[in-house]
């Protein structure tokens, strides 16, 4: 299976568009979006340097709607920025330009996929992507350095999907990031740490490239 002519990775090849999807994209998508940017200017200074493009929205996205303030209260804990951002309703037009999708759960996973446009094989959950992540040799990856950062971000998406039906998730919950949205603070830091867990090992592979810290 592969994406139409001009849509998702089959589109163009000088950038990468990793998608963040969650339900009101004001808590989890958000959250994980701007970890994510945060994460990738510490490795690569400045991420679209690199033709990495870093989106999120939801399945019943708050059009307009500013993240919760328990979601800015987690991301300044990272030192990452929450400023300027506006949630976004998932549209297809989201799918078909996006190269990876990393969902919070594994519901979102199949309300992206039944939106069609060849999404299977770049969908996951988060915590699926990073259990597949972490079974792939990087020495099987292009080199970032030498062929780009967009070459080894498809490589890795490829590889991950192949590995998808051999490496299981040990229970069904393993795969989810559950909604803190209208919990304490403190639940919204314990999310926000699951998902800083997850997305290292995935960006170290993406850039080639490990956390300064």
């Amino acid at each position: 299976m592969t994406a139409p002519e001009g849509r998702g990775i089959a589109g163009q090849q000088d950038t990468f568009r990793i998608l963040h999807v969650s339900t009101g994209n004001v808590c989890r998508s958000p959250i994980t979006e701007r970890l994510t940017r945060h994460a990738l200017v510490d490795r690569l200074g400045d991420p679209l340097q690199g033709g990495l493009i870093v989106e999120s929205a939801g399945t019943w996205g708050h059009e307009g709607a500013p993240m919760e303030s328990n979601a800015e209260v987690v991301l300044a804990d990272f030192g990452a920025d929450a400023s300027g951002f506006v949630g976004r309703e998932l549209l297809d037009e989201h799918v078909i330009r996006a190269d990876l999708v990393l969902t919070a759960t594994r519901d979102h996973r199949a309300q992206v996929i039944s939106m069609g446009h060849s999404a299977g094989l770049r969908t996951f959950t988060l915590k699926e992507f990073t259990r597949l992540v972490r079974a792939i040799d990087p020495a099987t990856l292009p080199d970032a350095r030498e062929e780009g950062v967009v070459e080894r971000a498809r490589a890795l998406v490829r590889a991950a999907a192949a590995l998808r039906g051999w490496l299981l998730a040990p229970t069904a919950e393993a795969d989810e990031v559950y909604d803190p949205y209208g919990a304490p603070i403190t639940f919204f830091r314990s999310v926000g740490d699951e998902i800083n867990q997850a997305l290292d090992p995935v960006l170290t592979a993406l850039t080639g490239v490990r956390s300064p810290h």
